[in-house]
């Protein structure tokens, strides 16, 4: 690789997991196993409630373009890595790297706000039950998943940007399994002071932003639940959002440790392992934590079952 320039570097080179070349093997198969399942769990999701009238709604209109993103940011990742751990060379592009952070960070960043307008959706259906159909319009709901793909675009788009306009004269070894913008910074040569400040910003805002409206919305929620004087009605208003609770809560709290810690060398295996739990385990999770404990769901799969029986 010639090293004078961004626009001179021809690839990089992706070193994966420390001791990944002893255990390919097992990692392979693993991380296969649990992409195919990503694949099908996802799919199965948007064509389940494609298919089902019942499932016309705004949760669930939220949770088909959940699970679109989480298939487009772990398909950005996942398919090289695994490319990766049975080819000879563990290259990537200079162009499929710009790509691939493009399309991760684009779909990633995605995620965090189509989470925060799930939590805004179960805010209005409990506490303004009466007014739900008219608040939570076909046209709020798209005015708010558009804004979710505009914020991600333009987080992937400045930081890509910022990022390959760097010049890079040291190694051309990105300590990581994928194209992300702290390894990248860590090859470059310039000044990363203003790229570092502004992923920080950005970074920042977007995490601070979803998940104040994720917390104004669940303390409102959860006092509108303790109101009520039903258990039967406590009960169903919980089961309604621990789906959506227990994803918010594993997805930025795996986000946040990959991107708001401090970096040390100490800490990169670390962050790598974090960065799979993000990246590649939380989209196959997620189908599986909005179907077991969801009855709507699960009353369509079973449809679904009895049609084909």
């Amino acid at each position: 690789m010639e090293q004078n320039n961004g626009s001179a570097v021809t690839g990089f080179l992706l070193l994966g997991f420390a001791g990944q070349h002893r255990s390919w093997q097992i990692l392979f198969t693993a991380f296969l196993i649990i992409y195919m399942a990503t694949l099908v769990g996802n799919i199965g999701m948007i064509l389940l409630i494609k298919t089902d009238p019942a499932l016309h709604t705004p949760m669930y209109f939220f949770l088909q373009h959940l699970a679109f993103v989480d298939l487009c940011y772990t398909s950005a990742i996942t398919p090289k890595m695994l490319k990766n751990f049975i080819g000879t060379k563990q290259s990537i592009s200079f162009t499929g790297c710009i790509l691939q952070l493009l399309v991760y960070g684009t779909f990633a960043t995605s995620d965090c706000f189509i989470l925060a307008s799930m939590a805004v959706d179960r805010y209005v259906a409990i506490c303004k039950p009466l007014h739900y159909p008219v608040i939570m319009s076909q046209r709020l709901c798209i005015q708010l998943l558009l804004g979710s793909y505009l914020m991600g675009s333009l987080n992937a788009s400045v930081n890509v940007s910022l990022t390959f306009s760097l010049d890079f004269c040291k190694s051309n070894a990105i300590n990581h399994f994928f194209c992300d913008v702290p390894p990248i910074l860590a090859l470059s040569c310039s000044r990363i002071d203003f790229n570092v400040m502004v992923l920080t910003v950005f970074v920042g805002f977007n995490l601070m932003s979803t998940v104040s409206v994720v917390i104004f919305s669940y303390i409102w929620i959860l006092t509108a639940i303790l109101r009520m004087s039903s258990a039967a009605g406590r009960r169903k208003a919980f089961s309604t959002c621990a789906s959506h609770l227990t994803a918010v809560t594993i997805f930025y709290g795996t986000l946040s440790y990959m991107y708001l810690h401090r970096c040390t060398p100490e800490s990169q295996e670390q962050e790598k392992v974090a960065s799979v739990f993000y990246g590649i385990i939380i989209p196959m999770l997620n189908p599986l934590i909005y179907s077991l404990r969801n009855q709507d769901v699960i009353q369509a799969l079973k449809k679904v079952g009895k049609k084909r029986l």
